[in-house]
């Protein structure tokens, strides 16, 4: 076994320093090089500005300190996603992060909400989500430590800053050994044997050879697309948006603690609230609307923008492998499922950590690429259904986009999963599903997929004893709320972005 030396990431944003970071964490040995190229020349995407909570374990993995992390990259925190417009025109739903409730005799609390939702003093599902009455009263604290109190069910996220993120990490990264490379890449040397990448050629003629190479060029996908020939599976006939348009406006006052997807004529609206900013983008099926359509639709919505919009075109989908060869490709260099449920950053994370997982050696073993291959494929699926469900399960039918999801063909895993919903309510969720059973629970019943029946153990406990607890659950979140401090209120008292009024 011959071990890797050298390490070459290739382009840097979000991905790029990330895996820049990480590396610095996980691989370097003392012997091993680490290596990032990017030409300042070459802007970065950098609209993902939503996390989900698996980000909070990546941080804490590097040793990042939250509260310096929240005011060097002007984030907030997040407790879900309002869903606005979706199943139908007029109406809306939280997606919370973490649990509902609490079980009853290892039965799922929902499926004890779905017997006796018609009760009195029940109220809806996510009244007894602590994320969602928090956000719902524009609140905030951190999880409690005692297993008994409602606020240890908290989970939350971030929304920030993409760019001052990736300024962030790279501070992170240099300091602990990386190398930047300044240089615009002109060409890439590959063996005429194996097809291996030998080292990448700078416009000025330097050569950055290495043993592994890390593909961050974003949607050009420069080694493993262009120079491996990779191909792409192209999901765009299940999620036919392929354009986006985004601009930054004033902060939002109050400062929500969630993000907001508001459902329009051919695609959907974001609104990501940042402590020195908020961010707004639109994206849609450019087969529905032109451009500037999509673009003065999103500037009449946004006040007080701060800069002029800015236009992204892509494909939903993944490369038909992940690692090819000595490269592996991260964020939009692999695959792109649109930002609905903030995965794209979760998707670099699980790139970078499954690939330190099965790390190579020179031999670049072929089952360890294979692995890597099928769970990175793995979680694009379950991610691509998850936001399939989103439009597939409107009732919408009042624009020429929403008729064709509403009436599109799924893939049959998604097919399956919402068939046995309709049943009794049970979710299907694999191993290394990203999203947990509550997350598929609030969208299925807030897109309006009503289950015919629940499952039939919940009539083995008392029906009085069971209403009774629920009534004081629910109740106990509703007080936990009004303790917690307003999200304004405890960001600018614990982590407020240096020279922003509020916090």
């Amino acid at each position: 076994m011959t071990p890797i030396e050298s390490v070459v990431i290739v382009g840097g944003g979000t991905a790029g320093w990330m895996a820049a970071a990480a590396a610095a964490r996980f691989l370097d040995d003392g012997h091993r090089r680490i290596t990032l190229v990017e030409s300042d020349a070459i802007g970065t995407v950098g609209v993902g500005e939503a996390t989900i909570p698996p980000i909070l374990g990546f941080n804490r993995l590097l040793g990042i300190d939250e509260a310096e992390f929240v005011r060097e990259t002007g984030a907030t925190f997040k407790l879900g996603i309002e869903f606005v417009d979706w199943g139908g025109r007029g109406e809306r739903y939280f997606h919370p992060f973490g649990e509902h409730g609490r079980d009853f005799q290892g039965v799922a609390f929902h499926q004890y909400w779905l017997k006796h939702r018609h009760a009195a003093r029940i109220g809806v599902l996510s009244d007894y989500a602590m994320a969602g009455v928090a956000a719902a009263a524009g609140r905030f604290a951190p999880p409690a430590t005692d297993p008994r109190a409602p606020l240890s069910q908290l989970a939350y996220a971030y929304h920030f800053d993409a760019g001052l993120y990736a300024a962030f990490l790279r501070r992170r990264a240099e300091a602990q050994g990386v190398v930047r490379i300044e240089g615009r890449i002109s060409g890439v040397e590959t063996d005429a044997q194996t097809g291996f990448v030998g080292a990448v050629v700078l416009e000025d003629g330097r050569r950055v050879a290495g043993d592994l190479f890390i593909d961050c060029s974003g949607f050009r996908s420069l080694l493993l697309g262009e120079t491996l020939g990779v191909g792409y599976r192209d999901w765009s006939h299940w999620l036919p948006c392929d354009r986006a348009v985004a601009v930054p406006a004033a902060r939002a006052a109050p400062l929500p603690p969630f993000t907001r997807a508001t459902a329009q004529a051919a695609g959907w609206q974001w609104r990501i609230p940042l402590q020195h900013r908020t961010g707004n983008g639109l994206v849609y099926a450019s087969a529905h609307l032109s451009d500037d359509a999509a673009e003065d639709a999103l500037v009449a919505g946004v006040d007080a923008p701060l800069a002029a919009p800015r236009r992204l075109s892509f494909t939903a989908g993944v490369r038909e492998r992940l690692w090819d060869r000595n490269v592996v490709a991260l964020g939009l260099a692999g695959g792109f499922i649109e930002p609905l449920e903030s995965t794209s950053i979760h998707l670099i994370q699980t790139g970078i950590s499954k690939l330190f997982w099965l790390f190579p050696d020179k031999g670049f073993s072929a089952v360890e690429r294979d692995t890597y291959n099928r769970l990175m494929t793995e979680q694009f699926e379950y991610v691509r259904d998850f936001i399939v469900l989103h439009y597939k399960a409107t009732r919408r039918d009042d624009t020429p986009f929403w008729r064709y999801v509403r009436n599109m063909a799924i893939p049959d895993s998604l097919a399956h999963k919402i068939a046995l919903f309709r049943e009794k309510g049970r979710v299907m969720r694999f191993d290394h599903d990203l999203f947990a059973v509550p997350s598929w629970v609030a969208v299925m019943l807030g897109q309006g997929i009503a289950p015919q029946g629940y499952d039939p153990l919940v009539d083995a406990m008392d029906d009085a004893r069971i209403c009774a607890a629920m009534a004081e659950m629910r109740a106990g979140y509703a007080a936990q709320a009004l303790r917690m401090p307003l999200h304004a209120d405890y960001v600018a008292a614990h982590c407020p972005m240096p020279g922003v009024s509020g916090g």
